[in-house]
């Protein structure tokens, strides 16, 4: 698997519906991919309903074709009130590439690469001395 950056062609930053969640979901499940909920339950016992950001962070090729991406999941979580979670799930590459791009101006990319990156590394609430 190769590391997806910044500056690749095929970076984008994406917001996609609960129902486009559940789709990628079921077509994870159907191909066998081991990056994805356990379950459609299981994915809805974490994930409120609503929409969710998405980048792909990996590429994983076979035979030199493109399989899937490895894609972070940004998104409300169920139990944590106003708190969020961040979750991997691979996604088809013709479907990554059909979605809507949030990313297209250069600094909206830059200031959503570092929403993701704090998010990967973790946030929490500090008191301020």
């Amino acid at each position: 698997m190769s590391v997806v950056r910044a500056s690749d062609a095929d970076f984008r930053v994406c917001q996609i519906g609960f129902p486009t969640l559940i789709e990628v979901q079921l077509e994870a499940e159907g191909r066998g991919w081991a990056t994805r909920w356990t379950s459609v339950e299981a994915l809805r016992s974490q994930v409120k309903e609503g929409n969710v950001l998405l980048q792909p962070l990996m590429r994983e090729e076979r035979g030199g074709l493109m399989r899937a991406y490895r894609c972070l999941l940004l998104f409300s979580a169920v139990d944590d009130g106003q708190a969020g979670g961040m979750a991997t799930i691979d996604v088809d590459p013709t479907r990554l590439a059909s979605w809507e791009r949030l990313d297209r101006d250069p600094d909206v990319r830059e200031a959503l690469v570092r929403v993701f990156s704090l998010a990967s590394g973790g946030i929490s609430m500090l008191s301020k001395k």
